[in-house]
């Protein structure tokens, strides 16, 4: 199997309804954050079949796909590169990482990050050193802040809440609607496992913190004291 040969097993699950549809829904119009994004029309489930398919895809052509325009085919890549970075050596991690780090500019939408940051840097970073995390958090793409948001969350499943807490910080004046949405969402899900950190947090910065950021951070707090941080009564 190869690139080419993936992208036109995709081209035939194309539906051209529901591809309008997805460049709507994924703000691809112009100034928008998905300007220029060409959908196939393919829904993740069909995406993930095509992705188990091609799994053995090479490196090379992973990445070739991944440098595809048709945003289902740099899914399906990233797909891939999570399946195999599950079952890789250690070497094979340590390229699989780094091939997605230079190729950041194709991760280029929130989904895209969504389904791949916490596997790829966030396994990979869970037991070295963080600091590229950092760098990430302060980049000028808006994927890359987001990556470092999602990467964390591989760090909370192990009730690891700093480092999402330190870029939570970095991020909170952070002008992105889609960043405040990842902080907020982090923040969550350090609740669910620790409210009282969560609240720490809260307390000290929700006073300047996005509006977006705080709703989806008190999304599942009892309806009082979501009103309380809302109304500024904390």
């Amino acid at each position: 199997m190869t690139a080419d040969e993936t992208i036109m097993t995709l081209r035939a699950l194309a539906n051209p309804e529901r591809a309008q549809q997805m460049q709507r829904y994924f703000k691809t119009g112009p100034g928008e954050y998905g300007e220029g994004d060409m959908f196939l029309g393919i829904p993740m489930p069909e995406a993930r079949k095509v992705a188990k398919r091609c799994e053995k895809l090479s490196l090379a052509e992973t990445v070739s796909l991944l440098h595809s325009p048709a945003h289902e085919a740099r899914m399906v890549a990233l797909l891939i590169l999570c399946r195999q970075y599950q079952r890789a050596d250690v070497s094979g991690k340590e390229r699989i990482y780094g091939l997605y780090l230079e190729n950041t500019r194709f991760i280029n939408n929130w989904d895209l990050v969504d389904l791949s940051a916490r596997d790829i840097v966030g396994g990979h970073l869970a037991t070295r050193n963080r600091e590229r995390l950092y760098s990430l958090a302060a980049s000028p793409l808006i994927w890359e802040r987001r990556i470092a948001v999602l990467a964390t969350f591989h760090f909370l499943k192990l009730d690891d809440f700093s480092d999402g807490l330190k870029i939570a910080r970095l991020l909170l004046a952070d002008r992105e609607d889609l960043i405040h949405k990842a902080v907020g969402w982090m923040l969550r899900e350090i609740g669910k496992r620790d409210q009282s950190t969560e609240e720490e947090f809260l307390r000290e910065h929700y006073t300047i913190m996005p509006r977006t950021m705080l709703r989806y951070a008190i999304e599942r707090f009892p309806e009082d004291l979501r009103r309380s941080y809302m109304d500024g009564r904390v």
